[in-house]
């Protein structure tokens, strides 16, 4: 490899590092997300275009095959629809993950049993981290997609039993670092975290899905960030460390917004469907209304704030959504929306729904922002969430929610549900939100429903 070629590798890797922090940077924000998105396309193609350059690819017709075949199945992937977007990035998770663990495999058994300790050490850490992601993405893809129940699934003695086969697998890793010659006891290593991330995700609930991708993308970032050392590449490192940080920051951010450590998230079967609902749902009355009555009370408003929850996702009604932000704007409605962290499947997952409707960003507001103007509101209009509005976070101590920070909707003047049914949320639990004198029930898919206001606002023209 001549000076060129190698100064051309240490240019493209130092410029690829510097775009992957800058677009982590931009995607922080609505506004700048776009360049973010491009930054780290552009970061990705250097990064991919210094390691063709690399002395140790001595025949590229393999790597070319590669890249057609990845790209046949890549391009699909990226044009799922919005609300496919969170089970799309879980597979993405364990395709990153399956990497790491067939490169640390070959790098084993090409070196052994010529290995340093401390080189496998970090390889076992590798291995270790992406087998049991690799599958524990794979799980969480499938009840994203609801192809698996999304309920959580116990038995007595399930967390005792999940650690033990992370126990195990990390005992085996330390016996391997001290006797690489041991070939025969790799495959345990990999296959015993295969088995925990199942394991691992069986009795985790739908309502905890948000925090669960941000740690499985940690653990992606970290078991990337290993290869790095194995490989020794430094832009590896660089981005696995990224990747790994800004996943495991996500998580932290969103354990505080449903005040709840990783352990509770983990293992506490959150989202068991509460005995109490059903009966509960019976024995107290709620008020219902038309798309007429919704109509005429939003006109009157002087001001609204829209709160979207996964139901507007599943019906896709941010579109429908974005038209009625456009109705009542014309009125003189004074619209805005209120954001909860967790609202959805994944972080921002309702921020992504709304920009992609082209609803302004500076209508767009988070928990803490909009909370206080709740007392001030005519009308909150809650499109399909559930678990982030419920009062029982404050005054239930015996709720599985309580001391969840919530949006405060209760404690507008009106309060309208657009919910297919009275079934609890992904949390379980029955939401004395819907019982309130002031809260009007709207029954139906939140696309046609919301059509329908549309339709009366507009005078049959939406």
């Amino acid at each position: 490899m001549t000076p060129i070629t190698t100064h051309l590798i240490e240019v493209a890797y130092l410029v690829a590092t510097a775009l992957f922090i800058l677009a982590l940077k931009w995607l922080s924000a609505p506004s700048t997300a776009r360049r973010g998105v491009w930054a780290g396309e552009l970061g990705m193609v250097l990064a991919i275009g210094g390691t063709l350059l690399h002395h140790g690819i001595v025949d590229y017709r393999w790597i070319a095959i590669g890249l057609v075949l990845g790209s046949i199945i890549g391009v699909p992937l990226g044009l799922v629809h919005m609300t496919a977007v969170p089970q799309r990035t879980a597979l993405s998770h364990a395709c990153g993950a399956l990497c790491v663990t067939l490169v640390g495999t070959a790098e084993f058994y090409l070196r052994a049993p010529n290995v340093p300790r401390f080189m496998m050490a970090v390889l076992s850490l590798e291995v270790i981290l992406g087998s049991l992601t690799f599958t524990g993405s794979l799980m969480a893809t499938g009840k994203l997609q609801e192809i698996l129940p999304q309920r959580p699934i116990t038995y007595k003695g399930q967390n005792f039993v999940n650690l033990s086969l992370l126990g195990i697998s990390i005992l085996v890793a330390i016996y391997i670092v001290l006797n690489p010659a041991h070939k025969a006891l790799f495959p345990l290593m990999i296959g015993i975290p295969l088995v925990f991330g199942v394991m691992m995700i069986v009795p985790i609930g739908g309502a905890d899905m948000p925090t669960v991708i941000s740690l499985l993308n940690s653990y992606a970032g970290l078991s990337a960030a290993a290869m790095g050392f194995v490989l020794d590449s430094k832009l590896l490192i660089i981005a696995g460390a990224l990747d790994g940080s800004s996943g495991f920051i996500l998580s932290v951010i969103m354990s505080k917004a449903m005040n709840r450590s990783f352990s509770n998230v983990l293992f506490g079967a959150f989202g068991q469907v509460q005995a109490t609902a059903a009966a509960t749902q019976e024995a107290r009355p709620v008020h219902s209304a038309t798309a007429e009555e919704a109509a005429t009370i939003l006109a009157a408003a002087n001001t609204v704030v829209i709160v979207p929850g996964y139901g507007m996702a599943v019906a896709q009604a941010q579109h429908k959504v974005r038209e009625l932000y456009d109705a009542l704007t014309k009125r003189g409605v004074d619209v805005k929306f209120g954001i909860h962290p967790v609202a959805g499947r994944m972080p921002g997952h309702m921020n992504v729904l709304l920009a992609e409707a082209d609803i302004p960003y500076d209508r767009l507001l988070d928990m803490d922002a909009i909370n206080g103007d709740f007392p001030q509101t005519d009308v909150a209009l809650i499109i399909g969430a559930n678990d982030v509005t419920n009062p029982a976070a404050r005054t239930d101590q015996s709720s599985p929610i309580y001391g969840m920070p919530i949006l405060d909707v209760d404690k507008a003047r009106t309060v309208m549900v657009i919910k297919r049914s009275m079934n609890p949320g992904f949390a379980g639990i029955d939401n004395p939100l819907y019982y309130l004198d002031k809260t009007l029930m709207l029954f139906g898919d939140a696309k046609g429903f919301v059509g329908d206001i549309l339709r009366e606002l507009t005078g049959g023209h939406a």
